[in-house]
């Protein structure tokens, strides 16, 4: 398994410093844009919540990009932290291949 030490932008970081910041939106804001809770976009931007495929939807209808960037974004950072996870790590170590 390839395994980087460097943890992936997470998805937190990505709507904060890429979105945020520099359009000089609010979490109660972008919200409000998204019809979620403040809750949600504060456990979003604290990488408390994950990317769901409709939470993927709504944020790229928001900032003008695909569903495919936000669902790639998570996917990365969850594959890095199941390789990253020393008990997460060696439980997926002991599957084997089935012999056809």
């Amino acid at each position: 398994m390839n395994i980087t030490k460097r943890q992936p932008v997470s998805v937190g970081e990505m709507i904060t410093e890429e979105f945020l910041v520099p359009m000089r939106l609010t979490q109660g804001q972008l919200a409000e844009a998204m019809s979620v809770s403040r809750r949600t976009v504060n456990e979003l931007c604290n990488d408390r919540r994950a990317i769901t495929a409709d939470t993927a939807l709504i944020l790229a209808t928001v900032f003008g990009n695909s569903a495919q960037f936000w669902l790639n974004l998570q996917q990365r950072n969850d594959i890095w932290k199941a390789l990253n996870t020393t008990r997460r790590r060696v439980r997926i170590e002991k599957a084997k291949p089935i012999a056809a």
